[in-house]
């Protein structure tokens, strides 16, 4: 699994033009799942991702975790994250998990965020979907595991 973590200001997610959630300053998790992923993968990603300290104490240093600053957590299912762009013109996108697969693991991460943070909003798995986001810093992280 892999995520990728931007800090925002604000972030929302919009399906058939229109708004499915948004929320204020937190983080925009992108979640990217493998086709040999399993489900404690999910409860690793989502210990790290709520208590990674990405967010600035008073004396502006990264000292706080979304824990801390009681920030909200958007959620999206991004399967391009294991597309490979080395041969040819076109993404592949072989190393992603399929369907059924990546939907419980989609739901198992979301659940595992769930029980350590209780503000989490997310997009609609399979979905297109329009994301709009303001990174704060910018702050940016790829964490696999």
């Amino acid at each position: 699994m892999r995520i990728l973590i931007q800090r925002v200001t604000q972030a929302s997610v919009t399906i058939h033009h229109k708004l499915h959630a948004e929320i204020g300053p937190g983080l925009l998790v992108f979640l990217g799942i493998h086709k040999e992923d399993q489900l404690h993968q999910a409860s690793w990603l989502a210990e790290k991702c709520t208590h990674l300290r990405l967010f600035n104490d008073p004396q502006d240093k990264m000292n706080l975790s979304i824990r801390d600053t009681s920030g909200e957590i958007l959620i999206v299912s991004q399967f391009t994250l294991y597309g490979t762009c080395l041969k040819g013109r076109r993404p592949e996108f072989t190393q992603s998990a399929r369907g059924d697969q990546a939907l419980e693991l989609y739901e198992g991460f979301i659940s595992e965020i769930k029980k350590l943070h209780p503000k989490v909003k997310t997009g609609q798995f399979g979905a297109d979907m329009k994301v709009q986001l303001t990174n704060d810093g910018p702050v940016t992280f790829l964490i696999e595991k």
